[in-house]
């Protein structure tokens, strides 16, 4: 706790915000005191929105973590706890907003999207399997491939979704998904750390959404693919 209570001291420090220990030891119990009543129900919701919410934005996903964290909206489990790190909301920050203007160029979405899906999916399982941490290896194992999964489904998801909207020429249908998207990472990490229950229950909706866009829309989603794919090769060949 000691250990604990320096860090919080110091990183309020580099934010030119002067904190005595004592007051800091009470801070830093009250969050312990916070993850250690937080249920299971409330552990897997929030392992399953930062796995789907990873296949949207995950730069969005580790800011809006972090900040939440930081800020003593929500204690976070002892694994991610590095997301309020200062360097760390820097470098999501950053990202973020590169993100967030990149998605809305029409074709250069897809683009940027099909580059971080190695990116994506493999950091939707770590954040997941983080909820649990090292204590519990077994969750932490499941907890990672629910979020693996459920990363790469929203991330086909929103493939599919941005191909179909990327053949039309006028750039506002894709504007609109991309504003969509970003109002959807900030309900669905809200929603898993209030109402973990109702979040369970959107989350099923989502995935038979996601189920139905995938089967229509997938021409389009393979059209994407080839695009990408000679994008790559068009490189190669001129490297």
């Amino acid at each position: 706790m000691d250990l604990l209570v320096s860090q919080i001291v110091q990183w309020l420090h580099t934010l030119g915000l002067h904190l005595d220990a004592g007051l800091a030891r009470d801070v830093a119990e009250g969050a312990a005191q916070a993850t250690a009543a937080m249920d299971m129900p409330g552990l897997l919701a929030l392992a399953a929105a930062l796995g789907w919410a990873s296949g949207f934005r995950l730069y969005a996903v580790v800011f809006l973590v972090g900040m939440m964290g930081a800020a003593g909206w929500i204690a976070l489990p002892p694994g991610l706890a590095l997301l309020q790190h200062p360097l760390v909301l820097v470098a999501s920050g950053f990202m973020l907003l590169v993100e967030f203007f990149a998605d809305k160029v029409p074709w250069f979405d897809s683009l940027w999207d099909a580059v971080h899906a190695f990116i994506r999916v493999p950091a939707g399982a770590l954040l997941a399997a983080g909820v649990f941490g090292a204590d519990n290896a077994t969750l932490a194992v499941a907890a990672g491939l629910l979020g693996g999964s459920l990363s790469a489904t929203a991330l086909a998801t929103k493939m599919t979704t941005r191909a179909a909207a990327n053949t039309s020429p006028e750039p506002f249908s894709n504007w609109g998904l991309s504003l969509f998207e970003d109002g959807l990472v900030v309900g669905v990490v809200w929603l898993a750390t209030q109402y973990p229950l109702a979040f369970g229950i959107a989350l099923v909706v989502m995935l038979a959404v996601s189920a139905l866009l995938l089967v229509v829309l997938f021409k389009f989603l393979r059209a994407v693919l080839r695009r990408v794919s000679s994008f790559f090769s068009d490189s190669a060949k001129v490297a």
